[in-house]
């Protein structure tokens, strides 16, 4: 077995435009002082990191680490959540996704979408730079507006969605595998791959692309009421990133899983700071432990009530409490008379 690697936290809620978060040495610093030992970058964040040059110089990348390393933090993975989202988007949404793409594109959803694809080209050769395994992000929509069966979806609709986002997202998973590297789709309302059986629909389109894999996030289960401890059984081949984030669902006579519109504070199923909301850690981490998982625990913060700082300090606590040192030796080793096979032979009664 081995033991989870963390804790680690996903930078992307805590960047901005005042110290600590405004450089990546400092928010270094402040992620050691928390006792963060690695962080998520997002790549779109040019305060952070410039993923044209890191795909471009293994140097700067170099220079990356070891801005992160005088601090006791190294970089766990990128992500592409932003130019993912970006790869297939239904034309409702055109509008409100336009921000995520550089100025040049946005009003121009082909231009966008090329865009998009070369941010992922760049992301794995930048992942690749940076010795890194794993990448994470969206895959963005063609059949979200149709999630719910009515007016009935004509014969066709959803497979023609699924053709396509794998069309778009084969050359990209080629381009990750040339790097060595694991594109972890994040399963996420808003997102085609929102649950198990839209990810094996996926998976099937894209040939069972071995880059093809999971970035576990048990939050996004509570809120469409998943089984988000069965969830690892079912796929624990293709896990491996794991955001750590708590979420609870509050059953109500007047609004479910839809929510009705109301804001994060009001709604049935919204995002806690960890230890605050409903999610089995203490389950999550035992199976993760048991099925030798390799990656992360990355706390993602979103929490519709707690200060981020608060949740950043109490979340690096909580990780490090539910991380399992996996034993080397069974319990039970100190009465084991050790055997062979005459012996075993003799033990069942065999001549």
């Amino acid at each position: 077995m081995k033991t989870i690697k963390g804790p680690a936290i996903f930078l992307a809620q805590f960047a901005g435009d005042e110290a600590p978060f405004n450089s990546l040495d400092a928010i270094g610093e402040w992620a050691s002082k928390l006792g963060f030992k690695g962080v998520q970058i997002p790549s779109w964040d040019g305060r952070l990191i410039d993923l044209a040059k890191a795909a471009d110089s293994k140097d700067y990348c170099d220079e990356i680490k070891g801005t992160l390393a005088k601090h006791g933090v190294q970089v766990t993975e990128l992500s592409t959540h932003l130019q993912g989202q970006l790869v297939a988007v239904h034309p409702a949404y055109d509008e409100m996704f336009d921000g995520f793409a550089a100025e040049s594109v946005r009003g121009n959803p082909p231009a966008r979408q090329a865009w998009a694809v070369d941010q992922m080209m760049m992301a794995a050769k930048a992942s690749q730079n940076l010795g890194l395994t794993d990448h994470v992000t969206f895959s963005g929509a063609l059949a979200w507006p149709y999630i719910y069966p009515w007016p009935q979806r004509p014969d066709g609709l959803i497979e023609t969605a699924f053709f396509e986002l794998a069309k778009r997202w084969l050359p990209i998973l080629d381009a990750f595998d040339d790097a060595g590297v694991n594109v972890c789709y994040e399963i996420h309302p808003g997102e085609d791959l929102h649950d198990g059986i839209t990810f094996e629909m996926f998976l099937e389109q894209v040939n069972n692309h071995t880059r093809c894999n999971i970035l576990y996030d048990p939050s996004h289960f509570v809120l469409q009421q998943l089984d988000h401890l069965g969830f690892i059984d079912e796929y624990s081949d293709r896990i491996k990133m794991f955001h750590v984030k708590d979420a609870e669902f509050n059953s109500s006579p007047k609004q479910g899983v839809y929510s009705g519109y109301q804001p994060w504070v009001d709604r049935a199923g919204r995002f806690r700071s960890l230890g605050d909301g409903q999610v089995d850690f203490k389950g999550i981490f035992s199976k993760l432990a048991a099925l030798d998982f390799d990656g992360w625990a990355v706390l993602e913060w979103e929490c519709c009530l707690k200060h981020p700082e608060d949740g950043a300090r109490e979340g690096a606590q909580f990780i490090s409490d539910h991380i399992i040192r996996v034993t080397e030796k069974a319990f039970d080793d100190f009465a084991d008379g050790g055997a062979d096979e005459a012996a075993n032979r003799r033990i069942l009664g065999i001549d």
